[in-house]
């Protein structure tokens, strides 16, 4: 390197207080742009559960209420018809109310999770960062 050219400190220890301050609301204002990106996402994806979950338990009322027919059905071929077909009816009848259930126990799984629609990621997140400021501010 030639000597004209100007050494600059690589790291100046010295701040004032005004520059400290700045860098302070920066990183804060980051940190809470950050924060909120996080709560969005987890939101996101907490309505997404939540959507899938009504869903499933839309498709079992459907499908319970066709069983409820079939069942009706099963009824009326009992009194009316020899054993074979209303057995028949009856099965169609158990594995329609079988898969409702399933539906039933998947949506309200779904629904579990979603609830309570609060960003519980992002809130752990905002304690700790809370917290890290905390002790940084008593040094």
């Amino acid at each position: 390197m030639t000597g004209t050219m100007a050494h600059k400190p690589v790291h100046d220890e010295r701040h004032s207080v005004g520059e400290l301050v700045a860098q302070a609301t920066e990183q804060l204002s980051r940190l809470v742009r950050q924060e909120v990106t996080l709560a969005k996402e987890e939101l996101t994806e907490k309505g997404r559960r939540a959507g899938r979950g009504g869903g499933l338990l839309g498709a079992a009322g459907a499908v319970a209420y066709a069983g409820l027919l079939f069942l009706a059905g099963t009824a009326a071929a009992a009194l009316s018809l020899a054993l074979p077909v209303w057995a028949a009816t009856l099965i169609v009848t158990a594995v329609l109310f079988a898969v409702a259930g399933a539906l039933a126990v998947t949506g309200r799984t779904q629904l579990r999770r979603a609830v309570p629609p609060m960003p519980e990621k992002t809130l752990g997140s905002v304690r700790a960062d809370m917290e890290e400021i905390r002790e940084r501010a008593h040094r």
